[in-house]
């Protein structure tokens, strides 16, 4: 039984959106090499390869984020160490695309940025929070953890020194 489908649809997410990047740049590589554009003087074959090379570099990089999602889901256990940190990455990858895009393509690209933002960020938190220790339950006044159901006593509150006097 799946407790947390939230791991099993960011890895879903993050594979289907690596390959995405890898063949939209990868078209776009192909175009530019098709066509002999140039921008600015930049020679196109440099142009053509290094789209091709990035998108499959931003590619490989969400797929990885994908195995660390998979990982996740397939351990049930937070992330820890360099996966943390990846899927951090990740998460400011996505908002710094979404703001991007909502400039530069359209409100639905941004929704998309920033409902794979979501999914990241509550991969993080729902795990994370599953691994904090619970709080440990008041003892009664006399500390033989008898588990009383009266009300913790309040501290006695801070008084200010007092203040010095000149002799």
């Amino acid at each position: 039984m799946v407790r947390r489908p939230v791991a099993w649809i960011v890895a879903v997410v993050l594979f289907a959106e690596g390959l995405g990047v890898a063949a939209l740049n990868w078209f776009m590589g192909v175009v530019v090499d098709r066509q002999d554009m140039s921008l600015a003087g930049l020679d196109p074959d440099v142009m053509s390869t290094s789209s091709k090379v990035g998108g499959i570099v931003f590619g490989l990089y969400f797929v990885l984020c994908g195995v660390v999602a998979l990982l996740v889901a397939l351990r049930d256990r937070a992330p820890a160490g360099f996966g943390r940190v990846l899927l951090i990455s990740a998460a400011v990858v996505h908002g710094l695309l979404g703001a991007f895009a909502w400039g530069l393509l359209g409100v639905s690209q941004f929704v998309f940025m920033v409902v794979v933002l979501a999914l990241i960020v509550l991969l993080l938190m729902t795990y994370d929070a599953r691994q904090r220790p619970a709080a440990p339950a008041p003892e009664d006044a006399k500390g033989d953890g008898g588990g009383s159901l009266a009300a913790p006593v309040a501290p006695a509150p801070v008084t200010p020194p007092a203040a010095p006097t000149t002799p």
